[in-house]
């Protein structure tokens, strides 16, 4: 479970510009309300009717709501053949990037799993910014768009930042006015960061964020020959302000750790007999 209380990540993709959506839901029956939003916000902003969309067979695809929906706006809803993702190959590769893009952030700063949700909204975030469609020559940005996007406000996903503390709470003469914080990503209503802040152990918005951009897990490899042995000698420098803290006060304010199943192996359920 994510921060949000989420479970499950909903992408979209259009199918002209590659520009990806990634919406998060607690449950599977909730993609309908966030695909009608999300479809009816498109063609507002982007004066255009959507033609046709296509998914699997899925349980919350398939389902009355979409079949209503889709006939109301006259879309036509197109379905990959059963057990045939490569049917529906767009999004299913889409899916499989931002998932090893994830994983890779999350591991190289040594971040709880709670903050998947928020390691996968900054990868599509980069991803339609940065990846050039190899026909076009443009990024799934500007052809949505029509206009070049801004890489200037680009920050490193987990690093260690400052946020200012404007009015959040009292603060006496002597206090510090900077939150220690890690930087989750942008918000997508307003031109603000995301950071996670440790003191207060919330999710915030704030333009007023200090960043420090090369201070967690990085690794300064030195090679040093010798001319006796050869040997390679890798020196790793840690940070001193482990992660490990952050993992324990996260689990001691009880909020969402990493769940892990519990199989009823019990010798009742064992069929046939044990050797």
């Amino acid at each position: 479970m994510s921060l949000g209380g989420n479970l499950y990540g909903l992408v979209v993709v259009d199918d002209y510009s590659r520009y990806t959506w990634t919406l998060f839901i607690h449950t599977k029956k909730d993609a309908y309300s966030k695909f009608e939003k999300l479809a009816r916000k498109l063609q507002n902003t982007c004066c255009s009717n959507i033609g046709a969309i296509r998914s699997d067979h899925g349980g919350e695809f398939q389902n009355k709501k979409f079949i209503s929906f889709c006939n109301k706006l006259g879309i036509s809803h197109n379905f990959s053949a059963p057990r045939t993702p490569q049917h529906n190959g767009v999004v299913e590769r889409k899916n499989r990037s931002l998932e090893e893009l994830a994983r890779t952030i999350l591991n190289d700063y040594g971040l709880p799993k709670c903050f998947w949700a928020d390691a996968v909204s900054i990868a599509c975030y980069v991803m339609n910014r940065v990846l050039i469609q190899p026909i076009l020559k443009k990024t799934t940005y500007e052809l949505l768009n029509g206009r070049k996007p801004n890489v200037s406000h680009l920050k490193v996903f987990g690093c260690k930042c400052y946020v200012l503390n404007n009015g959040k709470e009292s603060l006496g003469k002597f206090d510090a006015q900077l939150d220690k914080g890690i930087f989750l990503g942008y918000s997508l209503n307003n031109h603000a960061y995301r950071v996670f802040n440790k003191k207060l152990m919330t999710v915030e918005e704030s333009i007023h964020v200090i960043f420090y951009e090369t201070n967690n897990c990085e690794q300064a490899v030195a090679k040093i020959n010798t001319d006796e042995n050869d040997q390679n000698i890798y020196l790793k420098n840690l940070d001193s302000n482990t992660e490990i803290q952050l993992i324990e006060t996260l689990q001691q304010e009880g909020l969402p750790k990493d769940w892990k199943v519990r199989k009823d192996l019990y010798i009742d359920n064992i069929i046939g007999q044990v050797c």
